[in-house]
Protein backbone atom coordinates (compact mmCIF):
# COMPACT_ATOMS: atom_id res chain seq x y z
CA UNK A 1 0.00 0.00 0.00
CA UNK A 2 1.41 3.48 -1.32
CA UNK A 3 2.23 6.58 1.54
CA UNK A 4 -0.64 7.99 -0.69
CA UNK A 5 -3.25 5.39 -0.01
CA UNK A 6 -2.45 5.35 3.74
CA UNK A 7 -2.69 8.93 4.40
CA UNK A 8 -5.72 8.72 2.97
CA UNK A 9 -7.24 5.97 4.97
CA UNK A 10 -5.77 7.19 8.28
CA UNK A 11 -7.74 10.42 7.12
CA UNK A 12 -10.78 8.90 6.71
CA UNK A 13 -10.09 7.16 9.89
CA UNK A 14 -10.04 9.95 11.57
CA UNK A 15 -13.31 11.63 10.03
CA UNK A 16 -15.01 8.36 11.54
CA UNK A 17 -13.66 8.81 14.54
CA UNK A 18 -14.85 12.22 15.02
CA UNK A 19 -18.30 12.33 13.55
CA UNK A 20 -19.43 8.71 14.01
CA UNK A 21 -22.22 7.15 11.25
CA UNK A 22 -24.49 10.06 11.80
CA UNK A 23 -22.99 11.87 8.61
CA UNK A 24 -23.03 8.43 6.21
CA UNK A 25 -26.51 7.64 7.78
CA UNK A 26 -27.87 11.30 6.72
CA UNK A 27 -26.66 11.29 3.48
CA UNK A 28 -27.83 7.80 3.00
CA UNK A 29 -31.22 8.33 3.84
CA UNK A 30 -31.82 11.88 2.26
CA UNK A 31 -30.51 10.33 -1.49
CA UNK A 32 -32.26 7.30 -0.86
CA UNK A 33 -35.77 9.05 0.26
CA UNK A 34 -35.71 11.60 -2.68
CA UNK A 35 -35.26 9.04 -5.28
CA UNK A 36 -37.96 7.14 -3.71
CA UNK A 37 -40.52 10.16 -3.41
CA UNK A 38 -40.76 13.34 -4.94
CA UNK A 39 -42.49 15.08 -1.49
CA UNK A 40 -39.76 14.19 0.36
CA UNK A 41 -37.84 17.31 0.18
CA UNK A 42 -40.87 19.15 -0.74
CA UNK A 43 -41.17 22.62 1.79
CA UNK A 44 -44.42 21.51 3.28
CA UNK A 45 -42.90 17.70 4.58
CA UNK A 46 -39.52 19.16 5.87
CA UNK A 47 -41.73 21.67 7.98
CA UNK A 48 -43.61 18.93 9.12
CA UNK A 49 -40.33 16.58 10.22
CA UNK A 50 -39.13 19.44 12.05
CA UNK A 51 -42.35 20.15 13.81
CA UNK A 52 -42.37 16.13 14.80
CA UNK A 53 -38.69 16.21 15.60
CA UNK A 54 -39.10 18.22 18.37
CA UNK A 55 -41.06 15.58 20.76
CA UNK A 56 -38.23 13.00 20.13
CA UNK A 57 -35.56 15.74 20.69
CA UNK A 58 -36.87 16.61 23.65
CA UNK A 59 -36.73 12.80 25.07
CA UNK A 60 -33.57 12.39 23.04
CA UNK A 61 -32.03 15.25 25.00
CA UNK A 62 -33.07 13.53 28.47
CA UNK A 63 -32.27 10.73 28.05
CA UNK A 64 -28.24 11.87 26.43
CA UNK A 65 -27.94 13.62 30.30
CA UNK A 66 -28.86 10.06 31.75
CA UNK A 67 -26.40 8.14 29.33
CA UNK A 68 -23.56 10.43 30.04
CA UNK A 69 -23.53 9.41 33.68
CA UNK A 70 -22.89 5.80 32.70
CA UNK A 71 -26.73 5.66 33.31
CA UNK A 72 -30.20 4.60 31.46
CA UNK A 73 -34.23 5.82 31.73
CA UNK A 74 -36.72 3.00 30.57
CA UNK A 75 -39.69 5.14 32.43
CA UNK A 76 -39.11 8.02 29.27
CA UNK A 77 -42.18 6.49 27.69
CA UNK A 78 -44.25 6.19 30.74
CA UNK A 79 -43.46 10.00 32.40
CA UNK A 80 -44.95 10.83 29.22
CA UNK A 81 -48.43 8.92 29.72
CA UNK A 82 -48.75 10.11 33.35
CA UNK A 83 -47.52 13.51 32.59
CA UNK A 84 -50.38 13.53 29.77
CA UNK A 85 -52.87 11.59 32.26
CA UNK A 86 -52.16 13.91 35.10
CA UNK A 87 -52.68 17.17 33.01
CA UNK A 88 -56.02 16.56 30.77
CA UNK A 89 -57.39 15.03 34.15
CA UNK A 90 -56.30 17.94 36.29
CA UNK A 91 -57.94 20.81 33.31
CA UNK A 92 -60.98 18.75 32.57
CA UNK A 93 -61.79 18.71 36.64
CA UNK A 94 -61.24 22.17 37.11
CA UNK A 95 -62.09 23.44 33.31
CA UNK A 96 -65.94 25.16 34.51
CA UNK A 97 -68.00 27.91 32.69
CA UNK A 98 -67.13 30.39 35.44
CA UNK A 99 -63.41 29.21 35.58
CA UNK A 100 -60.21 30.84 33.78
CA UNK A 101 -59.16 28.83 30.77
CA UNK A 102 -55.49 30.03 31.60
CA UNK A 103 -55.69 29.37 35.20
CA UNK A 104 -56.93 25.91 34.51
CA UNK A 105 -54.09 25.51 31.95
CA UNK A 106 -51.37 26.53 34.46
CA UNK A 107 -52.39 24.29 36.95
CA UNK A 108 -52.63 21.17 34.90
CA UNK A 109 -49.36 21.57 33.20
CA UNK A 110 -47.65 22.40 36.57
CA UNK A 111 -49.77 18.89 37.62
CA UNK A 112 -48.32 17.19 34.53
CA UNK A 113 -44.94 18.52 34.95
CA UNK A 114 -44.75 17.32 38.91
CA UNK A 115 -46.00 13.83 38.23
CA UNK A 116 -43.06 13.34 36.04
CA UNK A 117 -40.51 15.19 37.94
CA UNK A 118 -41.61 12.73 41.04
CA UNK A 119 -41.09 9.86 38.76
CA UNK A 120 -37.73 11.43 38.03
CA UNK A 121 -36.88 11.94 41.69
CA UNK A 122 -37.93 8.46 42.57
CA UNK A 123 -35.64 7.06 39.52
CA UNK A 124 -32.54 9.42 41.26
CA UNK A 125 -32.73 8.28 44.76
CA UNK A 126 -33.37 4.28 43.79
CA UNK A 127 -30.33 5.02 41.39
CA UNK A 128 -27.84 7.36 43.56
CA UNK A 129 -28.69 6.64 46.79
CA UNK A 130 -29.98 2.89 47.08
CA UNK A 131 -27.39 1.85 44.48
CA UNK A 132 -30.11 0.14 41.92
CA UNK A 133 -28.61 -0.03 38.80
CA UNK A 134 -30.45 2.29 36.03
CA UNK A 135 -31.76 -0.58 34.02
CA UNK A 136 -33.62 -2.51 36.72
CA UNK A 137 -34.33 0.50 38.58
CA UNK A 138 -36.21 2.48 35.61
CA UNK A 139 -38.06 -0.36 34.03
CA UNK A 140 -39.72 -1.23 37.43
CA UNK A 141 -41.24 2.54 37.60
CA UNK A 142 -41.89 1.74 33.90
CA UNK A 143 -43.96 -0.60 34.44
CA UNK A 144 -45.69 1.14 37.85
CA UNK A 145 -46.05 4.12 36.13
CA UNK A 146 -47.61 2.45 33.12
CA UNK A 147 -49.94 0.38 35.23
CA UNK A 148 -51.29 3.35 37.49
CA UNK A 149 -51.90 5.25 33.91
CA UNK A 150 -53.39 2.53 32.54
CA UNK A 151 -55.33 2.22 36.30
CA UNK A 152 -56.46 5.68 36.04
CA UNK A 153 -58.03 6.68 32.42
CA UNK A 154 -59.24 2.65 32.39
CA UNK A 155 -57.35 2.87 28.86
CA UNK A 156 -59.97 5.53 27.35
CA UNK A 157 -58.51 8.77 26.61
CA UNK A 158 -59.35 11.84 28.64
CA UNK A 159 -61.04 15.14 26.64
CA UNK A 160 -62.41 18.30 27.50
CA UNK A 161 -58.77 20.45 27.95
CA UNK A 162 -59.38 23.95 27.54
CA UNK A 163 -59.14 24.60 23.57
CA UNK A 164 -56.56 27.51 24.34
CA UNK A 165 -54.25 24.83 25.63
CA UNK A 166 -53.67 23.11 22.07
CA UNK A 167 -54.32 25.97 20.18
CA UNK A 168 -50.94 27.87 21.83
CA UNK A 169 -49.32 24.76 22.57
CA UNK A 170 -49.87 22.25 19.79
CA UNK A 171 -51.14 24.34 17.14
CA UNK A 172 -49.76 27.47 17.86
CA UNK A 173 -47.51 29.59 15.69
CA UNK A 174 -44.88 32.87 16.66
CA UNK A 175 -44.11 34.76 13.69
CA UNK A 176 -44.88 31.70 11.86
CA UNK A 177 -42.44 29.69 13.45
CA UNK A 178 -44.52 26.42 15.49
CA UNK A 179 -44.39 26.62 19.36
CA UNK A 180 -43.15 23.41 19.71
CA UNK A 181 -40.12 24.14 17.57
CA UNK A 182 -39.66 27.66 19.62
CA UNK A 183 -39.92 25.63 22.58
CA UNK A 184 -37.24 23.02 21.67
CA UNK A 185 -34.99 25.51 20.93
CA UNK A 186 -35.26 27.06 23.70
CA UNK A 187 -34.48 23.79 26.13
CA UNK A 188 -32.00 22.72 23.76
CA UNK A 189 -30.04 25.92 23.98
CA UNK A 190 -30.57 25.87 27.78
CA UNK A 191 -29.05 22.33 28.04
CA UNK A 192 -26.30 22.88 26.02
CA UNK A 193 -25.29 25.74 28.70
CA UNK A 194 -26.35 23.78 31.26
CA UNK A 195 -23.68 20.89 30.28
CA UNK A 196 -20.97 22.73 27.86
CA UNK A 197 -20.46 25.92 30.17
CA UNK A 198 -21.32 24.98 34.12
CA UNK A 199 -19.34 22.93 36.98
CA UNK A 200 -22.22 20.84 37.37
CA UNK A 201 -22.66 20.16 33.55
CA UNK A 202 -18.81 19.18 33.25
CA UNK A 203 -19.62 17.25 36.27
CA UNK A 204 -21.99 14.53 33.84
CA UNK A 205 -18.61 13.34 31.82
CA UNK A 206 -17.00 13.08 34.98
CA UNK A 207 -18.96 11.06 36.63
CA UNK A 208 -19.77 8.87 33.34
CA UNK A 209 -16.12 8.60 32.68
CA UNK A 210 -15.21 7.24 36.28
CA UNK A 211 -17.09 7.79 38.56
CA UNK A 212 -14.76 6.36 41.72
CA UNK A 213 -12.37 9.14 41.09
CA UNK A 214 -14.30 11.68 40.77
CA UNK A 215 -15.97 10.93 43.91
CA UNK A 216 -12.50 10.88 45.15
CA UNK A 217 -11.79 14.05 43.82
CA UNK A 218 -14.51 15.65 46.44
CA UNK A 219 -17.81 15.64 43.46
CA UNK A 220 -20.90 14.82 45.64
CA UNK A 221 -21.81 11.87 43.07
CA UNK A 222 -24.58 10.54 44.39
CA UNK A 223 -26.08 14.13 44.81
CA UNK A 224 -25.32 15.11 41.21
CA UNK A 225 -27.09 11.36 40.01
CA UNK A 226 -30.06 12.47 41.61
CA UNK A 227 -30.11 15.78 40.23
CA UNK A 228 -29.55 14.21 36.40
CA UNK A 229 -32.90 12.86 36.98
CA UNK A 230 -34.44 15.25 38.00
CA UNK A 231 -33.59 17.30 35.14
CA UNK A 232 -34.35 14.50 32.71
CA UNK A 233 -37.85 14.03 34.14
CA UNK A 234 -38.11 18.09 33.52
CA UNK A 235 -37.57 17.89 30.05
CA UNK A 236 -39.48 14.75 29.16
CA UNK A 237 -42.10 16.53 31.06
CA UNK A 238 -41.93 19.55 28.70
CA UNK A 239 -42.10 17.44 25.93
CA UNK A 240 -44.93 15.36 27.15
CA UNK A 241 -46.54 18.62 27.70
CA UNK A 242 -46.41 19.41 24.03
CA UNK A 243 -47.95 16.34 22.90
CA UNK A 244 -50.69 16.10 24.56
CA UNK A 245 -51.44 20.08 23.53
CA UNK A 246 -50.86 18.29 19.94
CA UNK A 247 -52.97 15.18 20.58
CA UNK A 248 -55.85 17.44 22.20
CA UNK A 249 -56.23 14.64 24.80
CA UNK A 250 -54.71 12.54 27.45
CA UNK A 251 -53.51 9.38 26.31
CA UNK A 252 -52.39 6.39 28.40
CA UNK A 253 -50.43 4.70 25.83
CA UNK A 254 -48.45 7.50 24.68
CA UNK A 255 -44.51 7.46 24.57
CA UNK A 256 -44.27 4.03 24.35
CA UNK A 257 -41.51 4.09 21.60
CA UNK A 258 -39.94 6.65 22.96
CA UNK A 259 -37.48 4.78 25.27
CA UNK A 260 -36.54 2.41 22.18
CA UNK A 261 -35.82 5.78 19.60
CA UNK A 262 -34.39 7.87 22.40
CA UNK A 263 -31.66 5.76 23.09
CA UNK A 264 -31.08 4.71 19.21
CA UNK A 265 -30.92 8.60 18.45
CA UNK A 266 -28.03 9.17 21.46
CA UNK A 267 -26.44 6.17 20.24
CA UNK A 268 -26.72 7.00 16.36
CA UNK A 269 -25.32 10.82 17.37
CA UNK A 270 -22.24 9.75 19.05
CA UNK A 271 -23.69 9.35 22.59
CA UNK A 272 -21.47 6.44 24.39
CA UNK A 273 -23.37 3.68 26.12
CA UNK A 274 -20.74 3.04 28.52
CA UNK A 275 -21.19 6.82 29.99
CA UNK A 276 -19.02 10.11 29.31
CA UNK A 277 -19.16 10.88 25.73
CA UNK A 278 -21.31 12.70 24.04
CA UNK A 279 -22.03 16.00 22.02
CA UNK A 280 -25.62 17.69 22.25
CA UNK A 281 -25.53 18.68 18.58
CA UNK A 282 -24.95 15.34 17.21
CA UNK A 283 -28.35 13.65 19.52
CA UNK A 284 -30.65 16.69 17.71
CA UNK A 285 -29.26 15.53 14.54
CA UNK A 286 -29.44 11.48 15.30
CA UNK A 287 -33.45 12.30 16.68
CA UNK A 288 -34.13 14.64 13.12
CA UNK A 289 -32.56 11.45 11.35
CA UNK A 290 -34.89 9.13 13.09
CA UNK A 291 -37.61 11.39 12.23
CA UNK A 292 -36.57 11.77 8.49
CA UNK A 293 -36.51 8.02 8.76
CA UNK A 294 -39.94 7.43 9.59
CA UNK A 295 -41.50 10.26 7.47
CA UNK A 296 -39.87 8.51 4.91
CA UNK A 297 -41.20 5.58 5.24
CA UNK A 298 -44.81 7.05 5.59
CA UNK A 299 -44.72 8.80 2.19
CA UNK A 300 -43.25 5.15 0.72
CA UNK A 301 -46.81 3.84 3.47
CA UNK A 302 -44.08 1.21 4.72
CA UNK A 303 -46.02 -0.45 7.58
CA UNK A 304 -45.78 0.89 10.66
CA UNK A 305 -43.94 -2.65 12.09
CA UNK A 306 -41.19 -2.46 9.70
CA UNK A 307 -40.94 1.36 11.16
CA UNK A 308 -39.84 -0.63 14.39
CA UNK A 309 -37.76 -3.56 12.87
CA UNK A 310 -35.86 -0.13 11.01
CA UNK A 311 -35.21 1.49 13.75
CA UNK A 312 -34.31 -1.65 15.97
CA UNK A 313 -31.60 -2.33 13.18
CA UNK A 314 -30.07 0.62 13.15
CA UNK A 315 -29.40 1.13 17.49
CA UNK A 316 -27.51 -2.22 16.59
CA UNK A 317 -25.24 -1.22 13.95
CA UNK A 318 -25.10 2.28 15.61
CA UNK A 319 -23.80 0.38 18.71
CA UNK A 320 -21.50 -1.79 16.65
CA UNK A 321 -19.91 0.88 14.90
CA UNK A 322 -19.41 3.11 18.21
CA UNK A 323 -17.80 0.15 19.18
CA UNK A 324 -15.64 0.47 16.74
CA UNK A 325 -15.05 4.41 16.40
CA UNK A 326 -14.06 3.45 20.24
CA UNK A 327 -11.47 1.49 19.15
CA UNK A 328 -10.00 3.11 16.72
CA UNK A 329 -9.45 6.41 18.54
CA UNK A 330 -7.47 4.34 20.94
CA UNK A 331 -5.25 3.29 18.06
CA UNK A 332 -5.33 6.68 16.46
CA UNK A 333 -3.93 8.28 19.61
CA UNK A 334 -1.26 5.58 20.66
Amino acid sequence: MNTETQNNNHLIKRIFVKTGVLPLFLIIVVITMSIATDSFLAEKNLLTVARQSTYLILAAVAQMIILLTRGLDLSIGTMFAMSSVITSMTMVALFGEDSSPWVVIIIGMLAGMGSCMLIGALNGVGVAFFNIPPFIMTLAMSSIVAGLAFYITGGTPVYGMPDEFSEVFGYGKVFGVSTPIIVTVVIVAAVYVYINWTRMGRYLYAIGGNPKATELSGINVKFHLFFTYLISSFITGISALLLTARLESGESNIGVEYPLISIAACAIGGVSLFGGIGKLSNVVLGAIFIILVQNGMNLLQLNSYLQMVAIGILLIFAVVADNYRVKLSMGLNN
